[in-house]
Order: structure tokens, then C-alpha cells, then sequence
């Protein structure tokens, strides 16, 4: 009888943590459940603070100080002639490449353009965190040596440690919860109905400790890699002033004749088979109409000059 109890009492506990959903959301029945299970395992935290001086142990417990968990991204914009952006991109994949240990991986790469003096690329990687800063100081470098020039930096960082904490007290509370019920199944005590309701309590839970455990492993990834933006660009910046129009419109010659002489075989395509069928249309009237008919069908009255 108390067996049965215990069984419909873990499978209410379980209904009701079941209800916060999220790593976020951190409900105090967790905290409780585990404060439970520790003093279930080690009845000697019970005791009075006397008891244990007693027994020899401190009164004094020092609270362990955890590092902060900073997802850091890293975004650097460059500006280099057209013809260099598929080059630097290469030399900055080959540094990543050289980094020992695995501290660096491709992730994407892009680009397009290069008509005329337009180009743009981008390179997408993940670096080991600690060496993040200065690979990015070595894109710099590489980008000087092609020719080009650094125009942008940025540095963001996002702070994972609260968020991984709760995660992994939830992870240890479902994983408590987990092992109780699965020992009650053990013991077969109870009936069907509870029986089939604490495996279906067991499967849910461990639903819920595969989901932490992979909110674990993915805010450790972004932990120990941060995500590394490197944009490429051609082109300098046009200065303003008097002048500037007037050279954009030089520049713009040549599109501009191109973009007629397009129009121009445009629209003679599009005319060119009805100028076929009129001409066609022509030839055959003129072909086989009547010599006493004009072009237009009408029939030609002769004149005859009179007699004196």
C-alpha cells in the first residue's frame, strides 16, 4: 500500500513539473526536488549545525564561483579590388586551415559580381574562442598583402551562463525523476493503470532529458566557438563636390549606349515578322492581280483619245 502511494504520488510531482517548459523556465519545484533528493541520500544534512561541529565538519561552506559562458561573434567588413576578393578568400580559408587542434572550421562561402570594377564575397567560420581575436588581427594582415583595407569591425557577445545553469539543474532534476520512476517500475508494485502511466511518465521525461542535454551541447558549441563574419567588397567610396556627377555620368556612357543599341535590337526583333508578312502581302498582290486592276482591286477605265 505505501508503494502504491509513493507511485501516485511521483507521478503527480512529475505532472507538475512537466508544466514549465524551457530552459528559461526554471520553476522552484526543481530546486525543491533536488534539495529533497539530497537530503534523502545524505541524511546527515538534516542535522543541526551543532551535531555537525561535532561530528568535525565546518560550519563555514565556501559557494563555488562559476565562469561567465559568452557566446562571442566576430564581424569584420573589407574593401580590396575585385579581382583580390577570391584570393583573400583563399589566404583566409588557408589560416583557418593551419590552426592546430581543430580551432577553426568553414562553415560557408559566397561570392558574386565581378563585372567590372563590383564585386562583393563573404566567409562564414567558426573559431576556437580563445584564438578568435587574434585570427581575426591575421585576416587583417592577409587582407594589407592582397592590397585591400579593413572598413569595419564589430564584436558581440552573448552571456549563456544563466541560461546553462538552469539547463543543467533541470537536466539533474529530470534525470532523479527518471530513475525513481523506472525503479518503481522495476518493483511492479500497483496497478495496471498506474503501471502503464508511470511508463508513459518515463518516456516523457526522457523526451525532456534528450532536449536539455541538446540545449546543453549546443550553448557549449557556441561557447567554445565564436561565429566569425568576414565581408568583402570592391570599390572606394565616391567623394562628393562638383566633380562627382560629372564623372558618374562619363562612367555611365557606355552603359548608357549599350543599354540603346539593346532597345534598338529589341524593337527590331519584335517588328521584323510583320515587316516579313507586309512584304510577303506585296509581292503576291502584285503578282497575280489583273493588269486592267490597280494595286488596290480597282478596275482601270481606258481613255481614248477622240477623233477629229
Amino acid at each position: 500500500m505505501r508503494m502504491r502511494n509513493t507511485l501516485i504520488a511521483t507521478i503527480t510531482i512529475f505532472s507538475l513539473a512537466a508544466c514549465a517548459e524551457g530552459p528559461e523556465n526554471m520553476t522552484s519545484f526543481d530546486m525543491a526536488e533536488a534539495d529533497v533528493a539530497e537530503a534523502e541520500a545524505e541524511p546527515s544534512a538534516l542535522a543541526s549545525p551543532s551535531n555537525r561541529v561535532a561530528e568535525g565538519e565546518t560550519n563555514t561552506t565556501e559557494i563555488p564561483v562559476s565562469q561567465p559562458q559568452i557566446a562571442y561573434s566576430y564581424d569584420y567588413g573589407f574593401r580590396l579590388p575585385s579581382s583580390e576578393i577570391p584570393k583573400a578568400q583563399q589566404a583566409h580559408i588557408a589560416l583557418c586551415n593551419e590552426m592546430p587542434d581543430n580551432g577553426c572550421r568553414v562553415l560557408n562561402m559566397s561570392n558574386s559580381g565581378g563585372e567590372g570594377d563590383y564585386a562583393t564575397g563573404r566567409l562564414h567560420l567558426e573559431v576556437a574562442a580563445p584564438k578568435a581575436r587574434a585570427f581575426g588581427e591575421r585576416l587583417a594582415e592577409a587582407v594589407d598583402e592582397s592590397g585591400g583595407s579593413q572598413v569595419a569591425a564589430s564584436i558581440t557577445g552573448e552571456d549563456l551562463s544563466k541560461k546553462i545553469v538552469d539547463t543543467e539543474a533541470r537536466l539533474r532534476s529530470r534525470v532523479l525523476l527518471s530513475e525513481r520512476l523506472t525503479e518503481l517500475l522495476r518493483a511492479r508494485k500497483g496497478t495496471v493503470a498506474e503501471l502503464v502511466e508511470a511508463e508513459r511518465a518515463v518516456t516523457e521525461v526522457n523526451e525532456e532529458i534528450d532536449q536539455a542535454r541538446s540545449w546543453l551541447k549546443e550553448m557549449r558549441g557556441r561557447v567554445a566557438y565564436s561565429t566569425v563574419l568576414v565581408n568583402y567588397r570592391s570599390g572606394a567610396p565616391g567623394s562628393g563636390g562638383f566633380t562627382r556627377p560629372i564623372r558618374e555620368a562619363f562612367g555611365d556612357i557606355a552603359s548608357t549606349l549599350g543599354y540603346s543599341v539593346g532597345a534598338v535590337i529589341s524593337f527590331v526583333a519584335i517588328l521584323l515578322p510583320w515587316i516579313l508578312l507586309l512584304a510577303l502581302a506585296i509581292y503576291l498582290r502584285r503578282r497575280f492581280k489583273g493588269a486592267d486592276r490597280t494595286f488596290w482591286g480597282r478596275k482601270i477605265e481606258s481613255t481614248v483619245p477622240a477623233e477629229d
